[in-house]
């Protein structure tokens, strides 16, 4: 899967985890970015892209990640 893929998919799961269908992530897309990102969507997030790529994020990684461009990583990484 290339990383074009990886953010398409991204893509397709914060569309629906937030319900706004204009929402593109980047490399740099934080919470500051989307207005509805809390920490329960936060939560109802990773699971989704967890389902989405059929993986699991440590709690390490989950805490760690700083922006979208390192969920990508971590993504790449697995598959």
């Amino acid at each position: 899967m290339t990383r074009e893929e990886i953010f398409e998919g991204l893509n397709e799961v914060f569309r629906d985890v937030f319900d706004d269908e204009d929402i593109t992530v980047n490399e740099a897309t934080t919470a500051d970015d989307i207005d509805d990102w809390d920490s329960l969507e936060h939560i109802n997030l990773i699971v989704a892209v967890e389902k989405k790529f059929g993986m699991k994020f440590t709690m390490g990684e989950v805490s760690g990640m700083k922006n979208v461009g390192e969920m990508a990583d971590i993504i790449e990484k697995r598959i």
